[in-house]
């Protein structure tokens, strides 16, 4: 199976390069920065038209939308929350998810059993509701409800969508007080994604396997 999973060169995205390299798997990773990556910006329209070149005619079995920016932690809500950082976070964690499907999408259909993996978060669901972070809970809510529509649009041509909340994770963006390890959530996820077909596609997920409410 060939896997491509953004945002791959740290944090969850890395751990799960390794996971699915670990299981045998050939993993097409991107990052911002080249390194040992594919080069993509999610945002931009170029560096996605590049990533497409370069993998032209290359089926996709499984594609993990996973890069993603938490810009307004710690903001307030007297002066904080600037445009920018709205306009940022968008295009990171929403366009940037629309665009390498856009992108991809050819791959995925050279597949046989086609599938795309959004990694978006229970900051995101209607059912939690607790204040602040505007910003990433308005992005993480959008990249549920495209996650959503676009298991619609995409089932009828045989590509399933899960969408998954990954946990709160020991990560640079989840903090030292997160409750599990990125290997524990990247072990689950990518269980979640070897187990999602069209029969469950739309799916909201926790990384465990638990069945989230939207």
């Amino acid at each position: 199976m060939h896997v491509v999973i953004t945002g791959a060169n740290r944090g969850i995205g890395q751990a799960l390069d390794h996971r699915f390299r670990d299981l045998g798997h050939e993993v097409t990773g991107t990052a911002r920065s080249e390194d040992e990556f594919l080069q993509l910006d999610v945002t931009s329209p170029n560096s996605q038209a590049a990533m497409a070149r370069t993998l032209d005619s290359k089926p996709v079995d499984l594609l993990i939308c996973n890069a993603g920016v938490y810009l307004d932690k710690g903001q307030n809500l007297a002066n904080g929350f600037p445009p920018q950082m709205w306009a940022d976070s968008f295009a990171a964690n929403v366009t940037g998810v629309f665009l390498t499907v856009q992108s991809l999408l050819p791959n995925l259909q050279l597949s046989e059993t086609p599938k795309i993996a959004i990694i978006s978060s229970q900051m995101g669901s209607d059912t939690r509701a607790p204040g602040g972070s505007y910003i990433y809970r308005a992005s993480k809510a959008a990249a549920l409800n495209l996650g959503r529509n676009l298991a619609t649009d995409l089932k009828h041509i045989g590509i399933a969508v899960g969408i998954y909340h990954p946990g709160w994770v020991k990560t640079d963006m989840g903090g030292d007080a997160a409750d599990i390890t990125v290997t524990d959530s990247a072990h689950g996820l990518a269980d979640r994604c070897l187990a999602l077909s069209l029969d469950t596609t739309g799916c909201f997920e926790t990384w465990d396997g638990r069945q989230h409410p939207y």
